[in-house]
């Protein structure tokens, strides 16, 4: 049975990680397995559950007790749950943009990139991509174009992040995912293991010698990784030169480019088919 609690006092510690930890403080860099990430609405609360996210407490306004947020509360079982009207809650930082409900939960610990490409034959790799708003797209697409995992470079926001989960509408917990090996350049190194892994790997980007998405001989390749950049900058000259292919997306009027995160939806679709 949860244990409701009604919100008397904002400055309680308890609700600290709803409304003034940064996001650097849930991560928790030197502690890692402590941990914490907030999910942002019933559909993805549900799915945090679903993959086996440990929840430690809910905020949420009362009248989604009884209604909205009644069978979460049941999986919950009797973890903390803060509660108040909206008009109360609103004083809380960012809580109108929850949709009426919040769910601090640990951090799972991440797999290894064996471990995440070992059944995979398509897999997206995000190099620096720093945009939660872009990573949380990516992965709502990796999930829905038929992605296997993704896998990320150091310097790319983690995918936990709240904005991340919330763009991402909770995919970030259904699609395998980790970091690569964060080395001097884990960008060429990640490239090298995939390639290790008997993965070809396609970088998208512009260059002279980039081949179009539509290719034959790279739509028949069995296992492949598409390697996505850092809005505006692109990709690392050295990781272009380190992939076997390049791949460019043909443009009309003009248009260069796309936004790394509709590109990514056009490359998962044609790639994966």
């Amino acid at each position: 049975m949860a244990n409701i609690i009604e919100i008397t006092d904002f400055s309680a510690p308890e609700l600290d990680i709803y409304a003034r930890f940064t996001e650097a403080q849930l991560l928790n860099r030197d502690h890692p397995e402590q941990g914490i990430f907030i999910a942002e609405s019933p559909k993805v609360i549900e799915r945090a559950l679903d993959a086996g996210c440990v929840p430690i407490s809910i905020l949420l306004e009362r009248r989604h007790i009884q209604t909205q947020a009644r069978e979460i509360l049941v999986r919950c079982g009797d973890i903390p749950v803060y509660t108040a009207d909206f008009d109360v809650l609103t004083q809380l930082t960012g809580y109108k943009l929850t949709r009426g409900m919040l769910c601090a939960m640990q951090r799972p610990s991440l797999p290894s990139v064996e471990f995440v490409c070992r059944d995979a034959r398509r897999i997206a790799v995000l190099e620096n991509v720093m945009n939660p708003t872009n990573v949380g797209a990516i992965f709502r697409s990796a999930a829905a174009l038929n992605m296997d995992a993704v896998l990320l470079t150091c310097g790319c926001s983690n995918p936990l992040y709240r904005r991340a989960i919330r763009v991402s509408m909770g995919t970030v917990f259904q699609i395998p995912w980790t970091f690569l090996p964060e080395t001097g350049d884990s960008s060429q190194s990640g490239i090298s293991l995939l390639q290790s892994l008997g993965f070809r790997t396609a970088a998208m980007a512009l260059t002279d010698d980039s081949v179009s998405i539509d290719d034959k001989q790279l739509l028949s390749e069995e296992k492949l990784a598409i390697v996505l950049g850092t809005e505006g900058d692109g990709l690392a000259t050295s990781t272009i030169s380190s992939c076997d292919y390049t791949v460019r997306i043909p443009m009309s009027h003009g248009v260069d480019s796309l936004n790394v995160a509709a590109a990514s939806a056009v490359a998962f679709w044609q790639l994966s088919r």
